[in-house]
């Protein structure tokens, strides 16, 4: 079954309505260099990561200046993972891995998922996702799920799918790219950065359908 992460959490009540939908993770955006409604402070990002119950994976989602600050980030929040974004090279996410016992999650570009083979054995997950040019995510935009299953299929790593998913195309996404799990933010807003209840429980039924045939690979 594709798992589900609700990404951009900034209130208790939109924690408790993801978990009551059966997701499977929760996404706290705090320290990015991104304009976002999704941005929360390290101090609101720590007490949503408490509130979360237990079997619910918390993820912290940033851009730290440094990984000196990924740390500071981690020990203060206390997410179960952290899932980083922006440009990040190979041996500074090695130190991370050996400083870390949290599980790390690497953003890539949809347009260049060829990158994500030198960091294989470093990550616990990729996120591919339609980034912007300041490399954040939650652009809204989709990108080609056919060719993002074709350039993942030699990846040790699970991958998470984002980018433009919203309830009405997550189960062609599903069905299409066959990922370990799907991520959304803006496509179950009722306004930035508050979820529709409405919205989420049908994103994370949709993505979970049993009932969903998954087309072959190329």
């Amino acid at each position: 079954m594709t798992r589900v992460k609700i990404c951009g959490v900034t209130r208790v009540e939109d924690l408790e309505t993801a978990v009551d939908a059966g997701a499977d993770a929760v996404g706290i955006i705090s320290d990015v260099s991104v304009d976002t409604p999704r941005k929360v402070s390290p101090e609101r990002a720590a007490k949503l990561v408490a509130a979360a119950p237990p079997f619910v994976t918390t993820v912290l989602v940033t851009m730290p200046s440094n990984y000196a600050r990924a740390i500071e980030l981690v020990t203060e929040i206390e997410p179960d993972a952290i899932q980083l974004h922006g440009d990040i090279r190979p041996g500074d996410l090695a130190y991370l891995r050996a400083k870390l016992e949290t599980q790390i999650l690497l953003a890539v570009d949809a347009g260049d998922v060829s990158s994500a083979k030198a960091y294989d054995d470093m990550v616990d997950g990729f996120v591919v996702d339609s980034t912007g040019e300041d490399g954040g995510g939650g652009t809204g935009r989709t990108h080609d799920w056919e060719r993002t299953r074709a350039e993942t299929t030699d990846l040790d790593s699970p991958v998470i799918l984002a980018g433009g998913l919203t309830p009405d195309n997550v189960s062609e996404a599903v069905r299409t790219a066959d990922p370990f799990a799907v991520d959304v933010a803006s496509g179950v807003e009722a306004s930035g950065g508050v979820k529709d209840p409405d919205a989420v429980a049908s994103f994370v039924e949709r993505a979970t359908d049993d009932a969903q045939t998954v087309e072959p690979g190329p």
